[in-house]
């Protein structure tokens, strides 16, 4: 029964075909229907003998097929009593004779099969090139993809009882699965011959022609061969990009846009690390921004990279000899020009230039050996250059010092610590990418910089190590595979985020960049490195490394730099509140500011100078010079010409000595002496308080600016001969026109010689020790010598006492009765002691003497308009000192006119040149302007700053995002 059942299904099934085929109406016979229907058992046909096959029974109500989109059949009405004829002779032998097809249908699906393992066998032999699949043509991935041959013929037929729900969704999607199976079998047939038929060919001859290694060698090369095709063309690009942009931006700078171009971030950025720079040159300040730091052995080729990156000769050169003797910090962005500017220059050198290229390498020398001080070789100070033009990679690179092994002659003992200390201070810092410089040619196992840098960044994670000079390492190194142990940091303990080989020329100083570049493609063509896979394409020149250390960079700045800016906005609020309790009426001035202040005060106090009276000035002016040559009018004019016997001698002897101090001396004298008091009078308006208003805070750069002003200032050279004649004009005047003048002259006179008289007075207490009244009040005693001068001066007070009219000199037999008389009383004493001594007992006497005088003088201005006739009294010594003092007088006025008419000015230009140069010089003032006050100031005005400027840069940074 069961056998009707499966007999009638399946001649609905195909009935079912015949029906839904295309372009054919009415019924088929049972021959030309589809292979697997005919494979049924159909127990009601006459003809058909077949014996049924074994049917595979599925767990699975569906066969896998059934997932598969099945087409929407109607199907026809079954029809049970359905009986085919079984005397229809032509049938059979048309059914008979249609068995060609099941062999060709089977021959083609056996040899697709056949195909497959042929396939299988033959792509197993080839070696793994999966990192190459994009080589291979996509239908071999194709036919992998698409035929499933593991199991053929597997399709299994679940029996189920007829009629019922689960039958009907068998039968329908069998149906299904059959008309999918015919169109899937046909396409993969075709295909499978085809691609059989290639690649069995393409097989058979690359078998008979070359082996595995060299068919891997040839499809290494093509790789190569491709990739450096595909590189040519994006450079090509990119340098059609640059055009554009540089174009654009030239456009830009003509104002054909009219519009205002911003800085761009990097150029933010950068201004952000100069104010840190200026903040602390000895970089002790602790922040964490990102830049790039290259280090590396001296001569390794650290400078030669970084010029690549520019894409200019911007570093001076030298063989083996240190060139880098500071950091240098390079700020690379776009700009519509090559060119090159320092920080502090508005001058911009074109790198397009050969002449800009060495003016611009001297500048950079010269700016380096300025930085170095005396006994040093190198410095922590940073320079700081902006580099520009189309096409650059935006970053802040910092070159450092080359690691050296051996301090050599002409170097500092602290050279190495100093440079290793200089490299430290900015690896340290965790956010700082290291781009360590590796020489290709020389021995890894000399390399000091590599466990520097592992000391540093021992993980790796901000490392991108640098290979250079591989033309040389490949030349000299007989062992390939050494570069690859190099490449891959096997040969020392240093990891890193990336491995880079470059070639930075063939070592003549003279290459262009252009040159450079086509020589290190070049290489890198032809190398073996490449073609045996130690090196991958983008591991190699230096373009792949700019790219790499940019994206790393850009990458570290959007990591960080909000965090940066958050501990310097703690900072500044630390800062602002220590002010705030410390100095809360101050401002907060910082050095500079500081500086414009006492500037200001200083010029206030100059113009003060010309706001002195002139009376002031010339009394001032007169007492100074009388102190600085009253000892000269006294001891060789006055006294020499006192002690003559007559008036007429004594007027010939004063005109004599007058004329000759006024030709030699009084002139520079006096000069002195004014410059003294311009100095006196500059110095109590310098340094004179001023109140509630002083700030001691400027004292030390006050008095600064005073020396260095007087050093500077120098009087005018033709002041002396003018001021000679006016004084020898002076001094030859004897008429005094009235009595106030005489008695003016008189009490000059009278203080002068009592001036004398007191100092001598002083001399001879010293000479002899003190009188009764202090050893008894006091409990003084005199010493030995002391008690030897007392007895000389009482002997020649005795002797000048028979003679008042004593002449100046002791005679040689009064000297020997002195000392005579000593020795009797038991006194030794030397011929000199008596001399001494005798000088100021006459001084004394004579000082008396001439005091008296005056008082007899004071009536005598009757006798001098009478010229002194019929008088005993002679008063020439008053005469004397009247011209003395109109020659004072006269002199201070024309000192006083020389002071406020041109050596006030003079003076107050000096100052201000001084001030300007203080102004440039910052090692001077932070040395003059010091104290907590200041650095406080200075720390919140740079915090304040750099805090302002990173917030800028985030905000624009957020806004490119």
């Amino acid at each position: 029964m069961w056998r009707v059942r499966r007999a009638a299904v399946a001649c609905e099934v195909c009935q079912s075909l015949v029906k839904h085929s295309s372009g054919t109406k009415g019924s088929l016979p049972l021959q030309k229907l589809h292979l697997v229907s005919r494979s049924i058992y159909h127990t009601h046909h006459p003809t058909l003998k077949l014996q049924r096959p074994q049917l595979r029974m599925s767990l699975q109500q569906f066969s896998s097929l059934t997932s598969l989109p099945l087409r929407k059949l109607k199907l026809s009405p079954v029809k049970y009593g359905y009986q085919p004829h079984r005397n229809f002779w032509p049938a059979r032998l048309a059914a008979r004779l249609l068995k060609l097809r099941y062999l060709i249908l089977g021959s083609a699906v056996g040899g697709g099969y056949t195909a497959k393992k042929t396939f299988d066998q033959w792509k197993d032999m080839i070696p793994d090139l999966s990192d190459y699949k994009w080589i291979v043509p996509d239908i071999v991935w194709e036919i992998d993809e698409y035929i499933d041959l593991g199991s053929p013929g597997e399709t299994a037929f679940r029996a189920t009882d007829p009629g019922s729900e689960s039958d009907k969704r068998y039968r329908k999607g069998l149906l299904g699965e059959l008309i999918l199976l015919q169109q899937q079998i046909q396409e993969h047939e075709e295909e499978a011959r085809r691609a059989a038929g290639q690649y069995s060919t393409s097989y058979a001859q690359q078998k008979r022609k070359v082996s595995d290694k060299e068919k891997i060698d040839q499809l290494q090369e093509e790789l190569l061969h491709t990739q450096l095709k595909y590189q040519r063309i994006l450079e090509r690009l990119e340098k059609e990009n640059k055009e554009l942009r540089k174009l654009v931006l030239q456009k830009d700078d003509k104002g054909i846009h009219h519009r205002k171009l911003k800085k761009s971030l990097i150029d933010m950025y950068s201004e952000v690390l100069d104010v840190l720079s200026d903040y602390d040159a000895s970089y002790n300040t602790q922040d964490h921004l990102p830049r790039v730091v290259v280090v590396g052995d001296q001569s390794a080729g650290k400078t030669s990279v970084l010029e690549m990156i520019a894409q200019a000769r911007i570093f001076p050169r030298g063989s083996g000899e240190m060139m880098t003797r500071s950091p240098v910090k390079v700020t690379l962005s776009e700009g519509p020009h090559h060119v090159a500017l320092f920080k502090d220059s508005s001058r911009e050198f074109d790198l397009t230039k050969e002449e800009d290229l060495a003016a611009l390498r001297r500048e950079i020398e010269l700016r380096m050996r300025k930085n170095v001080k005396e006994g040093c070789t190198v410095s922590p100070e940073t320079i700081s250059l902006n580099v520009k033009g189309p096409g650059l990679q935006r970053m802040v690179l910092v070159d450092l010092p080359g690691v050296i092994n051996t301090v050599t002659s002409g170097m500092a003992p602290d050279t190495k610590e100093t440079i290793f200390s200089i490299s430290k201070a900015y690896m340290q810092n965790p956010n700082a990418i290291i781009l360590c410089i590796q020489d290709g040619s020389v021995d890894a196992e000399r390399s000091i910089v590599t466990d520097l840098v592992s000391q540093m960044d021992p993980h790796g994670r901000r490392t991108i190590f640098v290979l250079t000079k591989v033309d040389l390492a490949e030349k000299n190194v007989t062992s390939p595979s050494r570069i690859q142990q190099i490449i891959e940091g096997k040969l020392f303990p240093m990891k890193a985020l990336g491995y880079f080989a470059v070639v930075t020329g063939k070592g003549n100083s003279s290459e262009s960049i252009e040159a450079i570049r086509d020589y290190e493609e070049e290489f890198f063509q032809n190398s073996k490195l490449l073609k045996t896979s130690m090196l991958k394409a983008h591991q190699v020149t230096t373009r792949n490394l700019s790219l790499a250390v940019s994206d790393c960079f850009w990458k570290m700045v959007r990591e960080s730099v909000e965090q940066q800016a958050d501990s310097f906005k703690a900072t500044r609020f630390n800062l602002e509140t220590e002010w705030k309790n410390n100095y809360p009426r101050l401002r907060e001035l910082d050095r500079n500011e500081l500086f414009e202040k006492a500037k200001n005060e200083i010029l206030d106090e100059v113009i003060s100078l010309s706001q002195v009276t002139p009376k002031h000035w010339e009394e001032i002016l007169q007492q100074s010079l009388w102190e600085r040559v009253s000892t000269h009018v006294i001891e060789n004019i006055y006294l020499p010409a006192a002690q003559t016997m007559n008036s007429g001698t004594f007027n010939t002897t004063v005109d004599i000595k007058l004329k000759q101090w006024t030709d030699k001396q009084l002139p520079n004298k006096a000069v002195e002496v004014a410059w003294e008091t311009l100095q006196e009078e500059f110095s109590r308006f310098m340094t004179e308080p001023k109140g509630k208003e002083h700030d001691d805070i400027f004292d030390k750069l006050k008095e600064a600016v005073k020396e260095e002003s007087i050093k500077r200032h120098k009087w005018n050279d033709f002041a002396e001969d003018s001021l000679r004649v006016i004084q020898h004009n002076a001094l030859e005047d004897r008429s005094i026109s009235d009595k106030q003048q005489w008695d003016a002259a008189i009490y000059f006179m009278e203080e002068a010689l009592q001036a004398r008289l007191k100092d001598t007075e002083n001399a001879i207490e010293n000479m002899v020790g003190p009188d009764w009244k202090k050893r008894w009040l006091y409990w003084k005693n005199r010493t030995q010598e002391q008690c030897v001068h007392n007895e000389t001066k009482n002997e020649l007070e005795k002797m000048l006492k028979c003679n008042e009219e004593h002449p100046a000199y002791l005679a040689s037999d009064e000297i020997t009765t002195v000392r005579k008389n000593l020795e009797s009383r038991g006194v030794e004493v030397d011929p000199s002691l008596i001399k001494d001594t005798w000088h100021q007992v006459y001084r004394r006497h004579f000082l008396k003497t001439a005091l008296n005088h005056c008082n007899l003088c004071r009536r005598g201005f009757y006798y001098y308009q009478r010229h002194f006739v019929d008088s005993e009294l002679e008063c020439n010594d008053v005469v004397l000192f009247w011209r003395i003092q109109r020659m004072l007088a006269i002199t201070a006025n024309t000192l006083r006119q020389q002071l406020t008419n041109t050596e006030v000015r003079r003076l107050e230009k000096n100052v201000k040149e001084v001030l300007e140069d203080f102004a440039e010089d910052s090692e001077k003032k932070v040395k003059l302007l010091t104290g907590k006050r200041v650095q406080l100031a200075e720390d919140l005005k740079k915090v304040r700053e750099i805090q302002e400027k990173l917030d800028a840069f985030i905000e624009a940074l957020h806004q490119e995002k």
